[in-house]
């Protein structure tokens, strides 16, 4: 059969002769938008130090400490549920305010916690802000990146979450010689303080500009695309693809009405209930790479990292927490890797790069951690090196790959229209409500 060229995805072009832009507006952008994925992180990473004191404070039991570790993921997918519904409702840009302030309010309630249900509370609200902050970050980067550094800066996110769980290594390590007491409360408390500063900053990031031609805002969208593109042609371009894809006429300028199914109504009916064919295959693929994220036991390894160096025969809480701070480097300067191979070697490549290292990585901890643990005549110093370079290995792959190109997929992948709802469902593929917003979406 000869190949259809009428389903090639369009592509953004510009004129040899046009000068390319400094994207430094755009990178700027994505930059502050990212940053709410620090919240994640820091939880993340606090949470793994903090639990040693929290249950010698509290005297709470193993099982006690599982769950409050374990249990922001439940709390996280309610935030991101809401979160899609939420940013079509009142903006990219407000959504990442509302996760903020929801955060803020989370770490002041966990560091104030005198008991382990008042520490629950805290963590409930806490997760529900980083659910609303893992969802719009990605959403809002791809939004308002140029298409030829889309998978550098959707990497942003991937970028901060690191950063967040490298500086809660560090809070652990700086408060853990405080008294037991006041030690940890200050380690979650201090979460309070990034969210402050990405309230603030976020107010100064002008709106998607999807989400302005969603809401019939065309002059606004018009002005913002003029400033995050690489070219006026490449922004005008933009601009009319955008309207074909909301249903809008190409001719229509300023402000113009807009059918309400551009304000989110009915996207879950499309992405659950009533998928057409290609909406199926889009969100099984983005959902799989989501779970396989998670099921490939990142959170195992960072959550509970110093319980691994204790297993491997490390002593001591400053020693462990020393160590974490180790592992926390090697992720964030591994995502710094893959920002630089994601527009060059592609997506695919890493993934398979990335989940190939991580099975060895693991099998190697698993040999490591089994020797340390059954050998009966005190520390063998090759199986202790051995669980060290394993950990580190297995960060490193799993942040040049499975971490950023799982967010940077989900968010490219979504029509327009289903973008910030269906990540929020757990990621999603190409595919439309109408077959010809296929062709449109892949220049979006």
């Amino acid at each position: 059969m000869g190949e259809d060229n009428s389903r090639e995805p369009k592509v953004v072009s510009e004129s040899p002769a046009t000068p390319r832009r400094s994207n430094r507006y755009a990178t700027a952008c994505t930059v502050l938008a990212s940053m709410s994925s620090v919240l994640l992180g820091y939880d993340i990473g606090v949470m793994s130090g903090a639990a040693l004191f929290i249950k010698k404070d509290l005297k709470i039991s193993d099982t006690q400490i599982e769950i409050l570790l374990g249990i922001l993921n439940l709390y996280s997918l309610v935030g991101s549920l809401a979160a899609g519904r939420t940013s079509d409702w009142i903006g990219r840009r407000y959504t990442i305010v509302l996760a903020a302030g929801i955060f803020f309010a989370g770490a002041i309630l966990m560091g104030s916690a005198t008991n382990y249900a008042f520490l629950m509370c805290g963590r409930f609200v806490a997760g529900i802000g980083i659910g609303y902050a893992l969802m719009i970050a990605p959403v809002y980067t791809a939004e308002v990146s140029p298409a030829t550094s889309r998978g550098f800066l959707s990497s942003f996110p991937e970028i901060f979450i690191n950063t967040g769980i490298l500086l809660g290594y560090v809070s652990n390590f700086a408060f853990s010689h405080l008294p037991l007491h006041l030690g940890w409360r200050l380690m979650l408390g201090v979460g309070a303080v990034p969210s402050v500063f990405l309230a603030v900053g976020v107010l100064a990031m002008p709106e998607s500009p999807r989400w302005l031609v969603l809401q019939g805002r065309l002059a606004d969208a018009a002005h913002v695309l003029d400033r995050i593109s690489d070219t006026p042609e490449e922004a005008h371009l933009r601009l009319a693809e955008m309207k074909t894809a909301a249903g809008i006429p190409a001719d229509a300028i300023g402000i113009v009405s807009v059918p309400d199914r551009n304000h989110g109504a009915g996207v879950w009916k499309e992405l659950f209930l009533h998928p057409t064919p290609a909406v199926r295959r889009v969100l099984l693929s983005g959902v799989g790479i989501h779970f396989f994220q998670q099921a490939s036991g990142i959170d195992s390894v960072v959550l509970y990292s110093p319980h691994i160096f204790e297993k491997a025969g490390i002593k001591g809480d400053n020693a462990q927490l020393g160590m974490t701070v180790a592992v926390g480097f090697t992720k964030t300067a591994f995502i710094l890797v893959a920002t630089v191979l994601l527009d060059r070697i592609g997506r695919r490549s890493l993934l398979l790069a990335s989940a190939g290292g991580m099975v060895a990585s693991l099998l190697t901890l698993g040999v490591g951690l089994t020797v340390a643990d059954h050998h009966g005549g005190g520390k063998v110093m090759w199986a202790i090196v051995l669980c060290i370079v394993s950990v580190l290995a297995y960060v490193a792959f799993f942040s040049i790959g499975l971490g950023p190109v799982t967010w940077v997929y989900s968010s490219e992948i979504f029509p327009m229209r289903l973008r910030a709802q269906g990540c929020g469902g757990g990621g999603g593929e190409q595919g439309d409500e109408r077959r010809h917003n296929d062709d449109v979406f892949i220049a979006l």
